[in-house]
């Protein structure tokens, strides 16, 4: 059977720590969604890993990961990842696998991606400019290049020759970007081995040899790793255990989403199936991670926010910084009706509350369950946030220090009341509560 890992806000609720955790007990975590825009934060024995593309529970040395099908891969990022490992001593021969129908992230996907936000001006996004969109939108079009691509080079030379074409086209008639504009671009985009300038070209803008020769090379440091998509289903066969490992969160998934700020791939629970190639009937246990208050990244509304020193302090506290971008994270007290809907599209029936620990001090703590919108209290998330002014309910807080606590009964008082207050307006089980970024920080009721 395959259990699930969803985020129930806009991302960065602590998934990474609780796959890392949950992994233990199953045989093979799979990615099921997204790219190198998401960033899961491991601490194991006081060191910290920041996973961007290999599934969080890499750091068991006899569990199998698998990069699926819904992934939009770079394979760039995906080698200097590898690398990473490697100096850590963390080997993945024989146990980390990528969908050969994963679509590929470009370098002129991330060029595209860059161009597209500097053109939208004040009506910018916030996207991370990892090439996520452009290679999600070739993917809809069906002009993508596939895992599988990067071993034929026939394919290969085939599809980057032509895209490039377009896409250097794109860039200069449609968003007026000459040649020197590009190299400034490009020479932003570090690797550890490389800059994505190494592929500029003066007169065309890519080299398209370029690329070529090295995305093949990469395919032959990959090919061991490049498997069928029915290797997910072939191992259910076997009876062995899934966890399907999800990015972002619900609030930025492509349909249900605060569009248009959202990511490009479906992070909710139908891509589990369309995602990774396997059918609904295995599905277990859904865990919803709910981090103890809000935070976004990137533009659009947000209705918790605090632009206050409340509002500073839990970024302090939390650390509230991407571990992707690094960008500082906005935050905002728990909005349980994001939660809720989050909750109800997914059939979520495990909660993980997370950062619970970053609350410790605060006299009072506000949660919103209700919106003030154009004078009428609405108790459903709308479509659109923008108007919508969150109605709040407080609680007495705590000033015990929790991170070192390992049993809910020893939690204060108003800690559990905090977390039943939680539970009984979701009206779903909560399961954990996470107490700091350590395994061990972690309390299973």
């Amino acid at each position: 059977m395959i259990n699930v890992v969803l985020g129930t806000q806009w991302g960065d609720e602590g998934k990474g720590k609780l796959v890392d955790y949950l992994a233990e007990k199953v045989d093979i975590i799979a990615r099921f969604q997204g790219g190198a825009n998401a960033g899961h934060t491991i601490v194991v024995n006081d060191i910290k890993y920041v996973f961007h593309l290999v599934p969080s529970g890499i750091l068991y040395n006899n569990k199998t990961c698998v990069i699926g099908n819904g992934v939009v891969l770079d394979p760039i990022s995906l080698v200097d990842e590898i690398k990473l490992l490697d100096t850590k001593n963390i080997n993945i021969e024989n146990r980390f696998f990528i969908s050969e129908r994963t679509h590929l992230i470009m370098p002129y996907h991330r060029l595209l991606d860059v161009v597209k936000e500097i053109s939208r001006g004040s009506d910018k996004i916030g996207t991370t400019a990892r090439g996520i969109g452009p290679s999600y939108g070739d993917k809809i079009s069906r002009t993508g290049l596939v895992a599988g691509d990067l071993l034929d080079k026939e394919i290969l030379t085939k599809k980057i020759t032509k895209n490039i074409l377009e896409k250097i086209n794109t860039i200069k008639k449609i968003h007026n970007i000459d040649n020197t504009k590009l190299k400034e671009i490009l020479s932003n985009f570090k690797y550890s081995d490389i800059t994505m300038d190494t592929f500029y070209d003066p007169e065309n803008g890519l080299d398209s040899n370029k690329i070529i020769e090295y995305f093949y090379s990469v395919g032959q440091k990959l090919k061991n790793n490049i498997s069928s998509t029915m290797f997910l289903n072939n191992q259910l066969k076997e009876n062995k255990s899934i966890l399907a490992e999800g990015a972002q969160g619900t609030m930025l998934d492509i349909n249900f989403g605060s569009y248009p700020f959202v990511t490009s791939s479906v992070t909710t629970i139908g891509n589990v199936m369309s995602g990774l190639g396997i059918a609904p009937t295995k599905l277990n246990q859904i865990t919803g991670i709910v981090k103890a208050y809000t935070t976004r990244v990137g533009e659009g509304p947000f209705p918790s926010e605090l632009n206050d020193e409340t509002g500073e302090l839990l970024r302090k506290q939390g650390d509230e910084f991407g571990a992707t971008t690094g960008r500082p994270r906005r935050c905002g007290w728990l909005d349980l009706l994001i939660v809720k809907f989050a909750c109800d599209i997914n059939g979520i029936n495990n909660i993980a509350i997370t950062k619970l620990d970053v609350l410790s001090g605060f006299e009072k703590i506000k949660y919103c369950k209700s919106y003030e919108v154009n004078g009428e209290v609405v108790n459903q998330l709308p479509n659109n946030l923008k108007n919508c002014e969150p109605i709040y309910e407080e609680v007495d807080g705590w000033k015990e220090d929790i991170t070192n606590i390992t049993r809910y009964e020893d939690l204060p008082e108003n800690a559990k009341k905090y977390v039943e207050l939680i539970e009984n307006i979701l009206d779903v089980k909560i399961g954990i509560v996470s107490v700091g970024p350590k395994r061990e920080q972690t309390i299973l009721r």
